[in-house]
């Protein structure tokens, strides 16, 4: 009965707590502290908040978040990603079905490196969806295809999920980028088939695509593209080949996206200056969530939480198939109403030694909650994605919600299917690097 009692109550907190409108660095931080003083009185904080937070966060594989995001941030400054839709609309003139599958190509790589499914998704409903109802899209299509895009923010490698995932569970990053490049490709193939056989064909407003029409100099054109094949070279095959780590990757992709910056004029103080605040606001929000988690992390492991649960899904652990789909669908609600490196840090504590017990693989683990996480930001009732869209585009998130289920249903089926009855397409890349 004590053991419900505690479960339920840290649950109860939690509900209570988000509805609240707190941040999740607050509630797991709150929660922590409050559970370590009851189970161990005040004389543990002292000794502990003086060593663990930092211990945490002083780790050289977490360097590579601030990396990442600084790369995108000077991508997205240097108005690279404009320059992409510039090309695909020129490129997809008169097939409008090119244009959204790119679309998703894109947001899919932006979202990896921006760190955030919803943000990357907001910039698509302002960039991109204006384009696809040019090309005869109905609006809530355009919506929908540019909130899946942006959440394949989780699965596409450098994913900040990932990484997190890698950290908590001492997984190598590197082997869960690598592994992830399957089921990646294959999320967006399968969004891709969707997009053609979705778009209903329509009369594109072929005036307005006369005067919007824009072309690239040639010395851009050259700039952007050389830029862009090297920051995926490196980071693909200087990880897969083991020529860089994942940290080195990010740094020299960085260095790549700044030079890019230089050479089209782009570089001055204010994006210098826009760029390295955005990054210390994005890094600084992970590391709270981080210390956060830690100290909501001892407290779990000081309360045996992880042992009482298995012991109470005893029955249930001797069948893995059912224990895979309860915890897919404990990480796919989570997923739908808290961003993907909260839900990461917050359950990991307590579900990995389930995960281990009912011996999943760590490895394909982590490659498969990063798919329920890109559907979860998609599927109603708050599928953060799909707001975000909703919010910058204005098109009523009930309309998008319409086809990003139907996209969602569809990876499911698919991509997360395909990794179940085959779990080779996570882990046999991995087992070839270098």
């Amino acid at each position: 009965m004590a053991d419900f009692l505690l479960i339920g109550t840290i649950i109860f907190a939690f509900l209570i707590l988000m509805m609240a409108g707190l941040h999740i660095h607050s509630i797991l931080l709150g929660i922590g502290i409050f559970g370590l003083i009851y189970l161990e009185g005040f004389k543990i904080i002292s000794g502990f908040l003086s060593q663990d937070p930092f211990s945490q966060i002083a780790s050289y594989t977490l360097t590579t978040i601030p990396l990442y995001i600084i790369m995108a941030q000077f991508i997205l400054k240097a108005g690279i990603v404009q320059d992409a839709f510039t090309m695909i609309y020129n490129v997809s003139r008169g097939r409008p079905t090119v244009l959204g599958a790119l679309t998703i190509v894109v947001g899919g790589f932006l979202g990896a490196v921006s760190g955030s499914g919803a943000a990357t998704a907001a910039s698509l409903g302002q960039v991109a969806v204006p384009e696809l109802k040019n090309y005869g899209y109905k609006p809530e299509l355009a919506g929908a295809i540019s909130a899946a895009s942006g959440s394949l923010s989780g699965i596409i490698p450098p994913s900040i999920i990932l990484i997190l995932y890698g950290v908590i569970t001492e997984t190598p990053i590197s082997d869960l980028f690598i592994g992830a490049i399957i089921p990646g490709i294959l999320a967006i193939l399968v969004l891709v088939t969707c997009v053609f056989v979705m778009y209903k064909d329509q009369r594109p407003n072929t005036e307005r695509l006369k005067t919007e029409s824009k072309k690239l100099s040639f010395k851009r054109l050259l700039i952007v593209n050389c830029a862009g094949i090297f920051i995926f070279t490196v980071t693909f095959g200087g990880i897969y080949s083991g020529f860089v780590t994942p940290t080195e990757a990010g740094a020299v992709g960085a260095l790549a996206a700044f030079l890019t910056a230089l050479l089209l004029g782009k570089v001055n103080w204010s994006f210098i200056k826009s760029s390295v605040a955005e990054t210390a606001k994005v890094t600084g929000m992970i590391v709270l969530i981080l210390i956060g988690a830690r100290i909501f992390g001892r407290f779990v492991s000081l309360s045996l939480l992880p042992r009482k649960i298995t012991d109470l899904l005893e029955g249930i652990l001797q069948y893995p198939i059912l224990t895979l789909f309860i915890l897919t669908a404990i990480f796919f609600v989570l997923f739908m109403f808290v961003e993907g490196a909260a839900v990461i840090l917050m359950t990991l504590p307590i579900l990995l030694p389930i995960i281990e017990a009912v011996q999943i693989d760590v490895l394909w683990f982590g490659v498969f909650v990063s798919v329920i996480c890109t559907l979860g930001l998609i599927t109603p009732p708050v599928g953060l994605s799909v707001y975000a869209v909703a919010g910058t585009s204005g098109i009523p998130a009930v309309g998008i919600f319409k086809y990003a289920m139907i996209l969602a249903f569809v990876v499911t089926i698919f991509v997360c299917g395909a990794m179940i009855l085959i779990p080779e397409i996570v882990t046999w890349l991995p087992s070839t690097i270098k």
